[in-house]
């Protein structure tokens, strides 16, 4: 059995995103291959040699003071290692502390380890010696398989890395990096990295064209999506009380969009298209305040936004636009599944997940015709320029009035996603990690 490290960067955020789906489902994956699987994790606790309070402090860092024992011996190992060394120490899960909440964002795991601050620190390192930081660790796995461009590298074990997209070199002006300390990580991974792994066809051009990376050293292996069988089981009368009982929508009377509010997401034009369709069913929004959001929301006023219901007369008011800071992901579940339509026109993705599992489950899908999109999307989904607001209007008003239209989409897009499947996924996987062996 094969043992692999991955990350747990993104997994630890309060709140999700595309690179901790991406890291939950690789989880997933690797376990059903047959391998052993380790999540490394950076959380501010130290370490302790009372295995109950390792476990008590992996889920609150709020646990008391520090074991000056143990703190002490992680000191020496980090002086032994030297600047550009850290330490990973175990985290027992043995039940003891109950971990139910954190079920929908803990990955599948066969070992927990954790080291202090390993992401921050690693960062303030590269900017300082523009070198990886060696992670090392007792019973060193077969492979580290980071799920994002972190400047750390596994010692004396075969480190391969996912590099997702080029969007901060791409389309600069949609995101706060640092690019000159973003290109140069870019860089210094793909020349000491094992391998490549990358997520569709124009992530591996833009990779190969702006970072320099040679082709056989990147691997494209797309994306597959797992959706818990229990929320699948849901029937639609579940899925119509749900959504209709907590966001106050009409089963399949609404138009979806979720993930971050930022430029790249495109949701200015997508809010001024929907606008300018006039079309009856409200457009929800699921998604947090990221950087520039209360631009892409220029449009929105008390007219026509809600950021919550309201009742006026023991009535819903209904409001044209709402905006969820936040769903979990069986809600979230339930939400595609009752929507009209997913409305994704971004400017640019590395894959388009929301595109995937809105096909996987039946909703039509209006997407942009660029990056990945078309890759993930083919003929299954209403393709659009996402730079044009009257086209993103034309196609939700298609969409809208015809429910033969919906109902097409609906069958062409759960056969597009059956290309994405996890044997797909697996078998991709397994070639990578062959070449690394």
């Amino acid at each position: 059995m094969t043992r692999i490290l991955i990350d747990g960067r993104n997994l630890g955020l309060e709140k999700g995103t595309g690179v901790a789906t991406y890291a939950r489902n690789l989880s997933h994956e690797l376990h059903a291959m047959g391998h052993g699987v380790e999540v490394l994790y950076g959380y501010g606790a130290g370490p302790s040699r009372n295995a109950l309070m390792r476990e008590i402090a992996f889920f609150d860092a709020n646990h008391g003071d520090k074991d000056r024992i143990a703190a002490a011996i992680e000191a020496v190992r980090s002086r032994l290692s030297g600047p550009l060394g850290k330490h990973a120490f175990d985290v027992p899960i043995s039940g003891r502390v109950e971990a139910r909440t954190f079920s929908a964002r803990l990955p599948y795991f066969d070992r927990i380890v954790n080291s202090t601050n390993v992401f921050g620190r690693s960062h303030n390192t590269f900017r300082t010696w523009k070198m990886l930081t060696r992670l090392s660790m007792a019973d060193r796995p077969d492979i580290a398989h980071w799920t994002y461009p972190l400047p750390i590298r596994l010692k004396g074990r075969p480190n391969i890395y996912t590099m997702h997209d080029v969007v901060p070199l791409k389309l600069p002006y949609t995101t706060l990096d640092n690019k000159r300390f973003y290109l140069r990580l870019m860089k210094r991974i793909a020349k000491i990295a094992d391998h490549i792994v990358t997520v569709s066809e124009c992530s591996k051009r833009d990779l190969v064209e702006m970072v320099g990376i040679p082709e056989d050293r990147i691997t494209n292996t797309y994306q597959s999506v797992d959706i818990p069988a229990k929320f699948l089981a849901k029937t639609e009368d579940e899925v119509a009380r749900e959504v209709e009982g907590t966001v106050g929508v009409d089963y399949q009377g609404y138009y979806l969009f979720w993930g971050s509010i930022e430029p790249k997401k495109n949701i200015g034009r997508m809010i001024e298209g929907y606008l300018a369709s006039k079309v009856d069913a409200p457009l929800v929004i699921v998604g947090a305040m990221a950087w520039k959001s209360d631009e892409e929301l220029r449009l929105l006023n008390e007219e026509n936004i809600v950021f919550r219901r309201t009742i006026e007369n023991d009535e819903f008011t209904r409001k044209r636009v709402m905006i969820l800071p936040y769903a979990p992901f069986s809600l979230l579940v339930s939400l595609i599944r009752g929507a009209r339509a997913t409305l994704f026109p971004s400017i640019y993705e590395g894959f388009g997940l929301p595109v995937l599992e809105s096909m996987l489950l039946g909703t039509p899908v209006i997407c942009s015709n660029t990056s990945s999109l078309p890759e993930v999307a083919a003929n299954a989904t209403l393709s659009v320029d996402p730079y044009d607001t009257a086209a993103i209007a034309r196609a939700i008003r298609s969409i809208d009035g015809d429910p033969a239209l919906r109902a097409d989409l609906s069958a062409r897009g759960r056969a597009q996603a059956a290309k994405f499947s996890r044997e797909a996924y697996r078998e991709k996987l397994a070639q990578v990690y062959a070449k690394v062996r």
